[in-house]
């Protein structure tokens, strides 16, 4: 069985009760991790206080020497090289006898709550710029996928990370996660996950004035213009919707095509889906795209699609569950395209966590902008053209935290990474990432 980090101790459920994790593939139990209780909020967030004086006194050098000592990923590198390098400023006053300073000092406990999909650069994009800030950190990682996140969190603590800095509790949502947002005793809670529990989190941490950052649910448009290189766009749009099962907060789950490559763009995306992306147990060789996470986020993809074509939305490729023995005990469903899908339908309005593509045809670049904004959410957005001023305009009109221009979703760890409107607020990546876990102060010394 799994276990929680505590003041540097690895540690059951005081009551003894466990959660079962299964691999969705197959349903079968993996492992089971401790089921935690407000004891070990309590415990857990105490010892990051207690941890934070001698932590936050630390030298920015000494701190990076820690966090670059594992590479969960680039992102540990990353943030570990800006440790060192976090400085004030000097202000003159008018006053010849004073002068200013700003300081930028650690905000202090973080409770750091991931998700389940990409459990480990999720916690590396929280505890990462956490730790170089010189903040302490209790971590919720998911409770079906929480294995590979406990043994990291623990690789690092082995470096010789002080008692406390760094921990770990693990139970549900509306038990352990309330009762760290709530915890009067943290001064950051930095969210990954849906839209509705970030709103949650919000009302929570209102109590105690607590700092938020939340990166939610997305519904990324993509604009596909008549100019557009089709055989690049169609590959990065089945790799944007298609990758990780569809179950991506940054991905694509738009597109819309001008009417001159509608029809082109559509027969090759539907192609690409039926022949590029197998469906099967994500451990066999040659499988591209694994199970969904649960039987219940399955059935709300399959919803969603069950709605648009009841509207009218014709299914290009896909649309349903695999046929076969391997398939019967996991939550597998065919990569999907539809066309003609309705502007008020679910897959137009909801988030669609798996790997079902809405298909919609629009007259100029000014329709499809605005049938992009039209959503609640603005995370991620792209545009395919050769048109420069096109470019421009979707860069700058785009309601969303991040535009690609002829080029596929990724992140960079180098640019600022977050959302607008109901996909959150604050940044993860780049040096804006800190931001979010340090305190600018002022100072006047006067002589």
């Amino acid at each position: 069985m799994a276990t929680m980090l505590i003041d540097g101790q690895t540690v059951g459920a005081q009551t003894g009760k466990t959660i079962e994790v299964r691999n969705p593939a197959n349903g079968e139990i993996v492992d089971t991790i401790p089921k935690g209780s407000a004891s070990e909020v309590d415990a857990a967030v105490e010892a990051a206080a207690k941890a934070l004086p001698a932590w936050a006194s630390l030298s920015g050098t000494k701190r990076a020497a820690f966090i670059e000592a594992t590479r969960v990923a680039e992102n540990l590198e990353f943030f570990a090289g800006f440790a060192d390098k976090l400085r004030g400023d000097y202000v003159p006053l008018e006053d010849q006898n004073k002068f200013g300073l700003t300081m930028r000092r650690p905000v202090g406990v973080v409770v750091a709550i991931t998700p389940w999909n990409f459990p480990l650069t999720l916690m590396a994009n929280k505890v990462c710029p956490a730790l170089a800030a010189g903040c302490t950190v209790v971590l919720k990682p998911a409770s079906t996928t929480p294995l590979a996140t406990q043994k990291t969190i623990e690789i690092i603590n082995s470096v010789g990370i002080p008692a406390g800095v760094l921990n770990t509790v693990h139970g549900p949502g509306a038990e352990i996660g309330d009762a760290l947002v709530s915890h009067p005793k943290v001064n950051k809670i930095a969210f990954t996950g849906q839209t509705e529990t970030g709103k949650r989190i919000m009302k929570l941490a209102a109590e105690n004035v607590t700092r938020v950052t939340l990166e939610l649910g997305g519904s990324d448009p993509m604009i596909v213009c008549d100019d557009a290189d089709i055989r690049r766009a169609t590959a990065a749009t089945a790799i944007g919707r298609f990758f990780n099962a569809g179950q991506a907060c940054l991905a694509v789950k738009r597109v819309y095509l001008f009417e001159q490559i509608a029809e082109e763009f559509m027969t090759k995306i539907a192609d690409r889906a039926r022949k590029e992306w197998p469906v099967g147990d994500g451990l066999k060789e040659g499988v591209k795209m694994g199970p969904l996470h649960t039987e219940r986020q399955r059935a709300e993809v399959e919803s969603q699609v069950a709605d648009a074509v009841k509207r009218g939305a014709k299914v290009l490729a896909g649309g349903k569950r695999p046929e076969g023995k391997e398939f019967e005990k996991g939550w597998y469903m065919e990569a999907t395209v539809l066309r003609d899908v309705p502007e008020d339908s679910r897959m137009a309005t909801e988030e669609v966590f798996g790997p079902a593509l809405p298909i919609f045809i629009v007259k100029d670049l000014d329709d499809a902008i605005a049938k992009a904004n039209a959503s609640v959410y603005g995370l991620g957005s792209s545009i395919w053209t050769k048109d420069l001023a096109k470019a421009r305009k979707a860069a700058e009109l785009l309601e969303a935290g991040y535009t690609w221009i002829n080029d596929i979703q990724v992140a960079y760890d180098q640019l600022p990474f977050g959302g607008t409107k109901q996909s959150g607020f604050g940044k993860e990546h780049g040096i804006e990432g800190l931001d979010g876990y340090l305190e600018k102060k002022s100072v006047v010394l006067a002589y």
